[in-house]
């Protein structure tokens, strides 16, 4: 045995005889004599209680809401509980729990001699029969078998049904109330309780029950939740017996009429009436979005994938799960519920909910990376699906953001954008031409249907309107292949692979990410998209465009705040240069023409996408359309300088399953109408114009 083991036993011992003679004197001394002496002998130094009785680490849920900081997206709890101060519970509900644990509350230092002498002889025979245990003394308890900081065992071990271990209570519940106010432990203990059916802490077992926050408890109602503390899970009245409730109720209220804190006839009054009950299940996690809102899961998701990535909340993702579980914050995202649902409501226009085929989309706004919206043509659900649709409907595979299972899908010539601005940062000059035959043998060496004689040869998709001469004006209006392959030879694939990642274009399939680390100089496809990204990354690197070359790392929330009122810095953009804003400037010229608008120096000849100018009412607008090889997917990423988006129709579950080209145009009309609907009322904003040394080369 340890020399620690030793002298706890060793006090306990001493103050079990102390405590003992203490009962002896009672017979002869007056009480407040004992108290005074006896009871202030077994105290200790405030400074040597646990950590946890000085400041107790209670678990709280986290609430996060969409942009409004009102609307409940859902909330994430170990234990369904916040902390509220006692000024926000309503007084009967105080007196109802003083009335129902500790009648003496106010009379005794910590300990009620007067319980702890009539236990002792209930007790004498050994077997624990009858309890002393006072408010404080409870609140110990509660705080000990909650301590994160002790081993299962331990927390077993400190509550313990043994004498030594109500000693212990005693001498921690005395020093306690040397030091904090009667007002304070009330308080704590309120927030701490278990109220049985997942509610801890007064504010969650009042909106539990009755729907209502504490402040707002009539007298029936305080006195039915303090009544539930003795027996929680036995007298639970949602899921087990409303009857022992209803009997601990009127215990109650009698007891508070004894104390003449309420009339009999008020008591008679509130025994009187039904339970009452209004119970409201509080949602926990992302499954957990609700009926009403079943695409705000996608969202939910991404924001928990953000928050697990963020050391503020922790060394370990094990670690930053539990900080947002028991953590207790307030989290204002950055979802824009409107702009979710026109999303949603255009994503339906192109695919059903139950088509095999997704669209998912994303919108981002330009210079702080915030996340607005991501919908996609499913339901967040872990419901099950209709015989043969394993993943439709409902599913929480990340179709939008990636991760988990979805590597992505291939985004056609909006990769384009990644060689055009390589190209101007090495010098080349917007008006750049290449005379762009129908077909463009290339020195990148492949094998396979694309070889012309083991040489990459790839082709234009439409050769009569596509083929002469283009500048990077025309070429991205035309989205002319035989151009852009050609600028790439120039500038290097290599670099356009850089540019991408500059940008924010993760390679989460493992080929991919192969690709560009050891074979980038020779990835000569590269920039007709044969990479698989994701619409949140497609329109986040269109947003650095926007935002003239600032690229902000995709962010969830607009603020964090914790329980004690600080707020988070990791809330906050986290932005950088990547490109000089001339360089920016130049590309959104360039993508001014494929929709239909006109560049700064009218250079604009023809678009894929033309008609977007018009669904946004004549607003300055960019973007770039995508079809990957044979049509398997459809891409369309745009942006305004206030908003960028991005969406691509694509089979999830089969590659092999390609859209075909005709839905190109439901796909950019959904996201046009998007970012339209979003803009409605706000001022129209210009882009700036690119340098004539950018444009054709002029100092």
């Amino acid at each position: 045995m340890s020399a620690r083991s030793r002298s706890g036993k060793l006090a306990t011992l001493l103050l079990t005889g102390a405590l003992a003679g203490l009962v002896v004197a009672a017979v002869a001394l007056p009480a407040n004599l004992l108290v005074g002496r006896g009871l202030n002998l077994m105290s200790m130094a405030y400074e040597d209680l646990p950590s946890d009785l000085k400041t107790p680490p209670t678990a709280q849920r986290s609430y996060l809401y969409a942009n409004d900081g009102k609307t409940l997206v859902t909330s994430f709890y170990t234990e369904n509980r916040t902390d509220v101060p006692l000024d926000a519970v309503a007084p009967t509900m105080r007196q109802a729990m003083v009335a129902a644990e500790d009648t003496r509350f106010y009379q005794h230092g910590g300990v009620d001699l007067r319980s702890v002498v009539r236990a002792l002889v209930a007790n004498r025979g050994g077997e624990v029969r009858q309890g002393a245990s006072t408010l404080t003394m409870q609140y110990v308890r509660n705080v000990l078998k909650t301590d994160p900081n002790l081993t299962p065992e331990q927390r077993e071990a400190a509550t313990a049904t043994t004498f030594g271990r109500k000693v212990q209570e005693m001498r921690y519940a005395l020093t306690l109330e040397k030091e904090l106010s009667k007002d304070e432990i009330l308080n704590r203990y309120l927030n701490i309780a278990y109220f049985g059916a997942g509610a801890y802490g007064i504010s969650a077992a009042s909106e539990r029950y009755f729907s209502k926050p504490p402040g707002q408890l009539t007298l029936a109602e305080s006195a039915t939740l303090a009544g539930l503390v003795q027996s929680p899970d036995t007298d639970d009245p949602i899921d087990n017996d409303p009857a022992a409730a209803l009997g601990r109720r009127s215990y109650v209220l009698d007891q508070m009429a004894r104390m003449k804190v309420i009339s009999p006839a008020d008591a008679e009054r509130a025994k009187a009436g039904p339970l009452g009950l209004h119970p409201k299940n509080e949602p926990s996690g992302c499954a957990a979005t609700g009926v009403e809102h079943p695409d705000w899961g996608f969202f939910c998701d991404y924001f928990v994938q953000w928050w697990d990535t963020q050391p503020a909340f922790g060394k370990t993702v094990a670690e930053r799960e539990q900080a947002l579980r028991q953590g207790g914050y307030t989290i204002v995202s950055s979802l824009d519920p409107d702009i979710q649902a026109k999303a949603v409501q255009q994503a339906l226009t192109v695919y059903g909910y139950n088509n095999k085929r997704a669209v998912p989309m994303a919108v981002v706004q330009p210079g702080t990376g915030r996340v607005l919206s991501l919908a996609v043509n499913r339901h967040y659900s872990l419901d099950p699906n209709p015989k043969g649709q394993k993943t439709y409907p409902n599913t929480v595979n990340q179709l939008v953001a990636g991760g988990g299972t979805i590597e992505g899908y291939q985004a056609g010539s909006t990769f384009k954008m990644f060689t055009m601005l390589a190209a101007l940062e090495a010098g080349a000059p917007l008006n750049t031409g290449f005379d762009s035959p129908s077909r463009l043998l290339t020195n990148y060496p492949v094998s396979g249907p694309a070889s012309c004689g083991g040489y990459w040869c790839p082709s234009n998709a439409n050769p009569s309107w596509m083929d002469g001469y283009r500048t990077m004006w025309t070429g991205f209006g035309r989205s002319v292949n035989t151009y852009f392959v050609q600028l790439e030879q120039q500038v290097g694939a290599d670099k356009a692979v850089a540019m991408a990642q500059r940008l924010g274009i993760r390679f989460r399939a493992a080929n991919d990410a192969k690709l560009a680390r050891d074979g980038a100089r020779g990835w000569g496809a590269f920039t007709l998209g044969v990479a698989a990204t994701t619409p949140l990354d497609l329109a986040n690197a269109y947003a650095t465009v926007a935002a003239e070359g600032t690229y902000c790392a995709p962010l969830p929330v607009n603020s964090i705040t914790d329980s004690a009122g600080h707020v988070a810095a990791a809330g906050n953009p986290s932005c950088k240069r990547v490109l000089e804003p001339d360089i920016a400037r130049a590309a959104t010229d360039a993508a001014r023409c494929p929709v239909g608008d006109q560049s700064t120096y009218r250079t604009c000849d023809g678009g894929t996408a033309t008609q977007v100018h018009d669904i946004m009412g004549g607003r300055p607008v960019a973007g770039k359309t995508g079809s990957s090889e044979e049509n398997a997917t459809e891409t369309f990423a745009m942006f305004t300088p206030q908003l960028a988006a991005a969406a691509i129709a694509a089979n999830p579950d089969d590659p092999g399953d390609h859209v075909g080209s005709a839905i190109q145009l439901n796909v950019v009309d959904a996201v046009a109408r998007t970012l339209a609907a979003a803009l409605k009322g706000e001022p129209q904003v210009d882009f700036k114009s690119p340098s004539m040394a950018t444009a054709f080369g002029l100092n």
